[in-house]
């Protein structure tokens, strides 16, 4: 069964940075897009960015480009969204989701992680 464990997430200030990690388990991770979501309080979940199976091809939500990249490590079965200049709208719940295959269009796929919890706040 697939796992996905996020990290990272936490309290930060308007205009500083964080890096999320999603450690994978229980499928081969180089055989699979991924993807980050997000999900405000009283809003619905929506996608911040997905990468396919080699790392070559990714997009990002239109108003998050520029500031948030995702990128992955396959030898370390991990997918990241480093982000920066972040700003009280970007709180939220971050999940990690797999796709159904190795194509950026395959995501959202099934499986979700946990969250982590992003809190931007003075």
């Amino acid at each position: 069964q697939p796992q996905l464990v996020e990290s990272g997430g936490g309290l930060v200030q308007p205009g500083g940075s964080l890096r999320l990690s999603c450690v994978t388990s229980g499928f081969t991770f180089s055989g699979y897009a991924m993807g980050w979501f997000r999900q405000a309080p009283g809003k619905g979940r929506e996608l911040v960015a997905r990468i396919n199976w080699s790392g070559s091809s990714a997009d990002h939500a239109d108003h998050l480009k520029g500031r948030f990249a995702i990128s992955r490590n396959n030898a370390e079965k991990t997918v990241y969204l480093q982000m920066s200049n972040l700003a009280p709208e970007d709180t939220a719940m971050y999940y990690c989701n797999r796709g159904t295959s190795s194509g950026t269009a395959s995501v959202p796929g099934d499986f979700w992680g946990q969250e982590t919890q992003v809190t931007v706040s003075s």
